[in-house]
């Protein structure tokens, strides 16, 4: 006679419901400064790594971050000839998005012609003309005006009711790796890593700490 008996349940399910992973589907409509556009994912084509960056314009048009980050630019130009402030600052900050990290990269975006029309620029001037645009742009001017308008997206957080805390942690990489780099590293140093960033929020209650 063989006999089963039930097995102790040593780790009981909670209460909370499974979480299937969001997937993009369907058609998106985003407003950018050349109107509505309509976003759709395909799943069966390759990444982009300037896709999503419509999703940050609509954000700039949305929240009028933009144009107030034009309104009191220091930078000025006396030459009739000269580009406009708009579509220097914002080729700046394409290249910025774009993960760039020298000004030749800027090359790249000149044949784009969507991206500038997304945020309502006439051109992607010229690595030249950014590179010369921040050197005569005053230092002092120039960290007030960034200062600024950083202090007014991030000031209102001070007020709510809750607390992040980030911890990061440097991973050592051997070989060649896709975005490794050479940055602070205490157990292996001159040797590229990763740092893998992460994210605490706590006192999300109204009325409590964390």
């Amino acid at each position: 006679m063989t006999h089963d008996p039930l097995l102790p349940i040593l780790h009981p399910q909670g209460e909370q419901l499974t979480v299937e992973a969001a997937v993009p589907s369907g058609v998106v409509t985003l407003d950018t400064f050349a109107g509505p556009v309509k976003v759709e994912w395909d799943a069966s084509s390759l990444l982009t790594p300037l896709g999503q960056i419509v999703y940050f314009i609509e954000f700039l048009k949305v929240s009028g971050r933009f144009e107030a980050l034009i309104g009191d630019c220091p930078l000025a130009y006396a030459s009739p000839n000269a580009p406009a402030v708009c579509d220097v600052i914002g080729t700046w900050m394409l290249s910025v998005l774009a993960g760039h990290r020298r000004y030749a990269h800027i090359t790249a975006l000149r044949s784009d012609r969507v991206l500038a029309e997304l945020l309502g620029l006439e051109r992607i001037v010229s690595e030249d003309s950014v590179r010369r645009a921040l050197k005569a742009m005053p230092e002092a001017d120039g960290l007030g005006w960034l200062q600024r308008h950083i202090d007014q997206c991030t000031h209102a957080l001070l007020g709510e009711r809750y607390i992040i805390d980030i911890d990061t942690t440097v991973k050592p990489l051997y070989g060649h790796q896709e975005g490794a780099v050479v940055s602070y590293n205490p157990k292996k140093p001159g040797r590229p890593s990763h740092v893998l960033h992460t994210y605490m929020l706590a006192g999300l209650r109204p009325g409590t700490g964390g």
